[in-house]
């Protein structure tokens, strides 16, 4: 069951996560040496897996697609916000 709650919050900046995971890359932002660049506008990121997601911004990829209206989206968080206008 799916209920929204966010558990892990970051004590720099108090951005909260579903799960911990997420929050130890996130906590990279605030620490972390950003080794990863973006060959496209030199952007830096602390983990590979945000390059990669950053990456879609120039490639214009939107992989979330709402399964109602057909409306994609970059980021999931973006679409579940999306979803609830269906709701």
């Amino acid at each position: 069951i799916h209920t929204g709650e966010k558990p892990y919050e970051c004590r720099e900046c108090g951005k909260s996560f579903r799960q911990s995971s997420n929050l130890t890359v996130h906590q990279k932002t605030h620490t972390a040496e950003k080794l990863y660049e973006c060959p496209k506008c030199q952007k830096r990121f602390p983990d590979r897996s945000l390059l990669v997601r950053h990456k879609r911004v120039h490639l214009g990829e939107k992989p979330f697609r709402c399964q109602q209206c057909g409306k994609s989206f970059l980021h999931r968080s973006r679409l579940l916000l999306h979803e609830k206008v269906h709701v």
